[in-house]
């Protein structure tokens, strides 16, 4: 069994910053792919950033770009993502999401936290 929680959303002013976490736990061989993608309301949900294991390789949403930064501590099993100058229309539901392998010579499976609230608002 696998669970990716996530933590670190919440309400922030327009301008400002937040940093959102997420850890996997459980049955972990290696994690491959982490990322983080998003859902506003009304709006289908957008791939934000992803890293392969290593942290090399990050790869953003045009939207986000020179703003949110995605990092990984793989002796942790997390992923972060640095989100700063937020705007109002980053206002969604944060997701964590990642490639699992439970053991050796098993194909990764992909596994989503259950999200976290995002506001920007004034």
């Amino acid at each position: 069994q696998v669970q990716l929680v996530e933590s670190g959303g919440g309400l922030v002013q327009p301008g400002g910053s937040l940093r959102l976490s997420c850890t996997a736990s459980g049955s972990i061989f290696v994690i491959n792919v982490m990322a983080w993608y998003r859902q506003a309301p009304g709006q289908e949900r957008e791939l934000v950033a992803r890293i392969v294991s290593g942290g090399g390789n990050p790869s953003y949403a045009d939207s986000v770009k020179g703003r949110f930064t995605i990092s990984r501590d793989d002796a942790k099993n997390t992923v972060y993502l640095q989100m700063n100058s937020l705007k109002p229309e980053d206002t969604a539901i944060y997701t964590c999401n990642a490639a699992i392998s439970t053991a050796r010579n098993v194909v990764a499976s992909w596994y989503w936290g259950q999200g976290t609230q995002v506001t920007v608002s004034s």
